[in-house]
């Protein structure tokens, strides 16, 4: 008895840091399907620019359109949080097909998350045993509420011209569950809602660092 107990507790930690990175492949999967069953592409940058009518000065502002980008936000949520519950149930057409690992379609119907086996020599990762042994069950399952935040990303690219790229970053809290152990992981993807060029004007004198030469200006002096 001494020495089974000394044997799981020295797996212990493996068997539950490979439970986390089979989990995370397992639900970035899902989410990726759900990503691409999305009814919206992704949009050209210009597509969510709004400019806004110049006041007092010539300048022109511009601002992304909220309304598409929040649309896009509560589709991609929905779609991602429809897809992790359906493969929960038991819907083997959202999960991926991993090698040596079998699911429990009639625990994941009993609503206990997603549950599947794999072969102990292939946690240890024990070459002599491959995939022999017995199997040992690993469990996961959504905590919450799929979160989402939008972020942009601005760079220079040319002359007056800018790179935009606006994302959704998307998070998944899950918790891991295997015998006598449990942790808690985050599954984190960017996906991408409009990318583009936004072109300015080019002007007539152009310097580019705070250590290039400045631009000579010639001031005419009126003759007496």
């Amino acid at each position: 008895m001494l020495l089974l107990y000394f044997i799981n507790s020295q797996i212990m930690p493996t068997y539950l840091q490979y439970a986390e990175v089979q989990t995370e492949k397992v639900a970035s999967y899902v989410v990726s399907k759900a990503i691409n069953s999305r009814t919206s592409s992704v949009l050209d940058v210009n597509d969510i620019i709004v400019d806004l009518p110049p006041g007092t000065s010539e300048m022109v502002t511009t601002k992304f359109n909220t309304d598409i980008i929040n649309q896009v936000r509560a589709e991609t949520q929905a779609l991602v949080k429809q897809y992790l519950q359906e493969a929960e149930n038991g819907d083997l057409s959202n999960l991926p097909t991993l090698e040596n690992v079998q699911y429990d379609v009639g625990r994941m119907e009993a609503g206990d998350g997603i549950v599947f086996f794999v072969p102990l020599g292939q946690v240890l990762n024990l070459p002599i045993l491959g995939n022999l042994g017995p199997t040992v069950p690993i469990r996961f399952h959504i905590i919450g509420n799929v979160h989402s935040d939008v972020t942009s990303t601005i760079r220079e690219f040319g002359i007056n011209n800018a790179y935009v790229e606006v994302s959704i970053h998307l998070q998944v809290n899950v918790q891991v569950i295997i015998p006598f152990a449990s942790k808690s992981a985050t599954v984190e993807q960017d996906i991408p809602v409009a990318i583009g060029l936004i072109r300015g004007s080019v002007p007539n004198i152009y310097t580019s660092g705070e250590n290039a030469a400045q631009p000579s200006i010639e001031v005419p002096v009126p003759y007496e």
